[in-house]
């Protein structure tokens, strides 16, 4: 199981923000919980689009905490996957088990 954190790089007022997700919503909750993120910030609670909102600052603690560094397509391939739909299965957010 792991958590992802993309390489968008949406401006958001003064900040740049990418995205994070993670195989279960029990593993993005904990990692938004260490690397200070609210979780009220939750997006699409409870769907197969799941996700934080997160600045640069929190992606650096993220991966420092052991978050997988992927492109943004990995990450709709994830989303694909998880809504039954076709997906490319070398996508390293797709393999059976996470990423080890």
């Amino acid at each position: 199981m792991a958590v992802y954190v993309d390489d968008m790089m949406a401006s958001f007022g003064r900040m740049k923000m990418c995205h994070m997700m993670a195989d279960t919503t029990e593993e993005l909750l904990a990692m938004a919980d260490q690397i200070g993120v609210a979780r009220k910030w939750l997006q699409k609670p409870g769907s197969h689009m799941e996700h934080f909102d997160i600045a640069m600052s929190k992606r650096r603690l993220a991966v420092a905490a052991g978050a997988v560094e992927v492109k943004r397509r990995d990450l709709g391939m994830l989303m694909r996957k998880r809504n039954g739909k076709s997906f490319d299965p070398d996508c390293v957010t797709c393999w059976e088990g996470g990423v080890s």
